[in-house]
């Protein structure tokens, strides 16, 4: 069955132009190649999974190479196998000619999905005039196969830390992200029989057309709109991705972080954030991490220094398994990254090429504008990576909570650092190849999860079918909780 499900897309996925296919001996060629890069330079292969029970997933995987494979087939099996390793930065990525090959295709999965445990309710219908299976129903199976069967499947695919069944939830249940994943493992087909239970308890079987998206030939009669300027444009982007919110009563803020990457200017942002904190002695800051992906660690350790009450370290140990390698004609960004391994490591006892200043450095909190109120630290499956190293260090901190869901990065720690693109040669596909291991705290056990949250906020039907954000009204009660118990209404930042 697993062979069938891998190999399902060479003939129901478009394929690369003319129907390009790869022989299978060109296929595990490359795919022993795959193999030699990982087993050479990644610094997490074995930490969650034996060498024995690796050895097995890569043998298993190739031997599924028995005829000629489409790039997306192929790319399947490569999927399953680093799905193995329990990495959530070692990603699978399409070549860059299936990918311009691809841009313009024009049919889709119709659904989108908000997904957990035995759950899966429908957030959006693409055929917005379907007036049976819309916003609220709960489907059950799609072609005759149960969702929890479907969703074990397209687990076997997604990469995640250790063992964190959250991300992967959330990961397909953010906008695209099942449906892209469906199409890759079970075929991109014209129609689906969905079996589904509406908003008053009836159960439904219905086909549902794949959703087309039609060229608007009346589009070229209209007067095109005026564009907005590349300043504009830039600054709504650093909008959607920054922002602090007030409500009427002062009594919370709402900062909301998207990312931690380049480009979004968070070093003003945080400085006239926290100097606004501090002239309007706001007791109360949210700081929504749900989709922070993680980014550039300079900006995620800024903002903890803003809340911290103590210094801390990044990290126990962080390092990379070797400085140079035979397979870095692959890679992309080879001098810079041979470069920083060069100057910026040395090799200690354990024979690992340690970068010391992380592990030695203490950082200290801001002390000007630093904030003193209660900080609400919003989390779920897309908190990852630098996002999710925020939430760690600030946790135990006792006027920090953290509200929502488990991260989607590692409590432990995560293989991240450097990560160039490695490029196969025959197919072009390429793969997201961590050079570092990053250990946060040794002391801690590695349970293979992500940092749990202290109030737990999981959706429920009735909360998605009001369409509230409910982790925001269970701060808002904590908030008032507290404003009650507090004789000044909550204590003032200095």
């Amino acid at each position: 069955m697993m062979a069938a499900i891998l190999l399902a897309s060479c003939s129901a996925v478009k394929p690369l132009p003319a129907g390009k296919k790869y022989a299978p001996e060109t296929l595990r060629k490359e795919f022993d190649l795959f193999q030699d890069i990982l087993e050479d330079a990644h610094p997490g292969l074995y930490w969650y999974s034996s060498k024995d029970s690796m050895n097995q997933r890569f043998s298993h995987a190739r031997s599924l190479i028995q005829d000629s494979l489409t790039e997306a087939g192929y790319r399947n099996i490569l999927t399953y196998t680093l799905s193995g390793i329990g990495c959530g930065h070692t990603t699978i990525k399409p070549s860059k000619a299936y990918a311009r090959a691809n841009r313009s295709s024009s049919r889709f999965f119709p659904l989108v999905f908000k997904l957990w445990p035995d759950t899966a309710f429908v957030v959006a219908n693409l055929h917005r005039k379907d007036s049976l299976l819309r916003h609220g129903a709960i489907v059950h199976a799609i072609d005759g196969m149960p969702m929890s069967r479907i969703l074990d499947t397209l687990f076997q695919h997604l990469s995640t830390d250790g063992y964190n069944g959250t991300h992967k939830y959330q990961v397909l249940s953010n906008r695209g992200g099942f449906g892209a994943l469906y199409t890759t493992v079970f075929g991109n087909k014209a129609r689906y029989k969905v079996e589904f239970t509406d908003k008053e308890g009836e159960r439904h079987n219905v086909v549902v057309p794949a959703y087309q998206v039609l060229r608007d030939t009346t589009r070229a009669l209209m007067p095109k709109p005026v564009a907005p300027t590349r300043r504009a444009r830039r600054k709504a982007e650093q909008q959607g991705y920054r922002s602090l919110n007030f409500d009427s009563t002062n009594m919370l803020a709402v900062m909301d972080l998207g990312s931690f990457a380049h480009g979004y200017k968070l070093r003003r942002f945080f400085r006239q954030s926290f100097r606004q904190l501090h002239q309007q002695r706001t007791p109360n800051l949210t700081i929504d991490l749900r989709g922070n992906g993680g980014g550039i660690i300079t900006y995620s350790n800024l903002l903890t220094r803003y809340i911290i009450n103590q210094p801390y370290k990044i990290a126990d140990s962080l390092y990379a398994v070797k400085r140079s390698s035979a397979y870095a004609r692959y890679r992309s960004q080879r001098m810079a990254n041979g470069l920083f391994l060069l100057l910026f490591t040395r090799k200690k006892k354990d024979g690992n090429y340690h970068f010391a200043y992380y592990e030695r450095k203490y950082f200290h909190p801001k002390k000007k504008h630093h904030y003193n109120g209660n900080v609400y630290l919003l989390t779920g499956g897309n908190t990852f990576s630098a996002a999710a190293l925020v939430a760690g260090t600030l946790r135990p901190q006792e006027n920090v909570t953290l509200v929502g869901e488990e991260t989607g990065g590692g409590a432990y720690g995560n293989n991240a650092w450097l990560i160039p693109d490695v490029t196969l040669p025959y197919t072009g596909v390429r793969f997201r190849l961590p050079l570092f291991r990053l250990v946060i705290d040794k002391s801690q056990p590695k349970t293979g999860l992500g940092i749990q949250p202290e109030v737990f906020a999981r959706p429920t039907v009735n909360d998605l079918r009001r369409e509230v954000d409910f982790k925001m009204e269970r701060v808002r009660s904590l908030v008032e909780s507290n404003g009650r118990q507090s004789a000044n209404g909550g204590f003032n930042p200095r």
